[in-house]
């Protein structure tokens, strides 16, 4: 039947369970926040958090993934970005 491939995530239609913005929060202090708020949320629900571009978009979003969540990125006009995150279960 499919070849097993997702078909691609319509963020627009997500609704995050939580939203942080750490814009201006200086690494490794927007992770940390990051990571507290993803615990307090069930496994499977999403997480918004608005991040300066470059090295924080980076380093959280490397970080997350390495940890098992997915991380969708999306540019803001202020340059920021926002990363929507998905808790992986368990």
């Amino acid at each position: 039947m499919g070849t097993g491939a997702q078909a691609p995530l319509d963020v627009a239609q997500l609704t995050p369970r939580q939203s942080l913005d750490l814009r201006g929060t200086a690494c490794p202090v927007n992770f940390i926040r990051t990571r507290l708020a993803l615990e307090a949320i069930d496994p499977g629900a999403w997480l918004q958090v608005d991040l300066d571009a470059g090295e924080p978009e980076r380093l959280v979003g490397d970080g997350l993934r390495q940890a098992g969540h997915q991380v969708e990125i999306r540019s803001l006009e202020d340059g920021a970005v926002r990363l929507l995150i998905c808790r992986h279960g368990g």
